[in-house]
């Protein structure tokens, strides 16, 4: 527990002597593996802090010095995330994606406020990565993978508990409705203006979200609603790492559960792109995870205004209908179902509306999110802070109530 207090209260010196220091120490106390080794010192450390991560600070260690010391990654939870995720449910969907799906990193060690997990050579995507119809494909692959793993499994559900409002809950609503309490007390703190608040409304938006759950809730429904799968819920560019050495495909890469014989380039598309970042992991609309991910496009986190989303890049039907053929044939590859053309061209039909059904909510949980993560800047009156999350948090409010109105509500 010392460790780890002196290593928060060092964290914005990172590349201080004194952060060397205290992050030795805690890679030695987790017992990391290849990290034992007693010629390994503070001076012989290198540490790359991860740009693009809005939740947690992620940093890279390596000890290039010392032959057979890995790199690990290093993730030192936000200030403002517990009221946002629930570790310990992180922790353990972490632990059954890689141990029963061979998903996603291992974790090494656990701090309070932090841990290390396994890293993958690999080159984090860029905003045109995605727009990149190869690259495109390989993701819809990867979520179709991720959308075959068993709900009940991560959820560990009983035979009485089974199924949607028994076991679990959709996270959409789950997400808006915990999140709203701490997003308005944030808005309540003195150094919110009034505009701020009257802009954000966050009365008027609980009863416009009510709303249109109600009328989600018809269009939406047993017979035609969208297939409730584990989603990823934030599979922006930054949580998709593009594989350098190509042609390896270990056991990760590939669900270890049995599978008919499909081509090989469905394989390899497996094998290029990983998944990190499991925070927001919850059950969810498929369309929920997709139209979060075209959501996705808008963003660039590393330009002078990374709070802002554009809407004119968001994915035309073309490049939303080539992702969907990859994620449709992809599902078929994990036990979905195998269609027809004329089938296939009615299911991405399909798809494309319930996307759109959908995709407020994507807008509307990370508004509540953004509010939610300014509290740290909002309580230190901080005028240029690194992210403007309530800039953000502006941006998607705006999304959801303006695609509010595109559906007629």
């Amino acid at each position: 527990m010392f460790v780890l207090l002196i290593l928060i209260y060092f964290l914005r010196q990172y590349k201080s002597a004194s952060f060397a220091v205290r992050l030795l120490d805690a890679l030695q106390m987790v017992q990391v593996p290849s990290w034992s080794n007693t010629e390994i010192t503070p001076r012989s450390l290198q540490i790359h802090k991860v740009s693009g991560s809005l939740t947690n600070a992620v940093f890279f260690v390596s000890c290039p010095s010392i032959k057979g010391t890995t790199i690990v990654l290093l993730r030192i939870y936000g200030p403002s995330s517990g009221s946002l995720i629930s570790r310990p449910r992180e922790l353990h969907t972490l632990h059954v994606l890689s141990s029963r799906y061979h998903i996603g990193p291992r974790v090494f060690g656990t701090f309070e406020n932090g841990r290390v997990e396994e890293y993958f050579e690999s080159t984090t995507l860029t905003p045109s990565d995605l727009r990149d119809p190869k690259i495109s494909h390989w993701i819809g692959a990867r979520m179709a993978e991720l959308h075959s793993v068993d709900i009940e499994v991560v959820e560990e559900t009983s035979p009485e508990t089974r199924g949607e409002g028994k076991g679990w809950e959709i996270g959409a609503k789950k997400n808006v409705k915990s999140w709203l309490g701490p997003a308005q007390e944030v808005l309540a703190l003195p150094s919110v203006s009034e505009a701020i608040r009257k802009e954000f409304d966050l009365n008027g938006f609980n009863k416009e979200w009510h709303r249109y759950m109600q009328w989600l809730s018809k269009v939406d429904d047993v017979h035609n609603g969208s297939r409730r799968v584990f989603a990823h819920n934030d599979a922006q560019y930054g949580n998709l790492l593009r594989l350098t050495k190509e042609g390896i495909v270990d056991h990760r890469q590939v669900c270890s559960r049995p599978a008919p014989i499909f081509p090989m380039s469905h394989l390899a598309a497996l094998s290029k792109i990983i998944v990190v970042d499991f925070e927001y992991a919850s059950p969810n609309p498929a369309s929920f995870d997709i139209a979060n991910h075209f959501h996705e496009w808008s963003a660039d986190y590393h330009s002078s205004t990374p709070h802002i989303l554009d809407p004119t890049r968001y994915p035309t039907f073309k490049q939303r209908r080539h992702f969907y053929t990859a994620y449709l044939e992809h599902s078929a590859l994990f036990g979905g179902s195998v269609y027809r053309k004329k089938d296939l061209e009615l299911e991405i039909q399909k798809l494309d509306e319930q996307i759109r059904f959908w995709s407020p909510a994507t807008q509307a949980m990370w508004a509540i999110w953004g509010i939610v993560q300014a509290r740290e800047d909002v309580e230190g009156d901080v005028r240029k802070p690194e992210f403007d999350y309530i800039g953000y948090a502006r941006c998607r409010m705006e999304g959801f109530r303006r695609e509010l109105k595109e559906l007629g509500l």
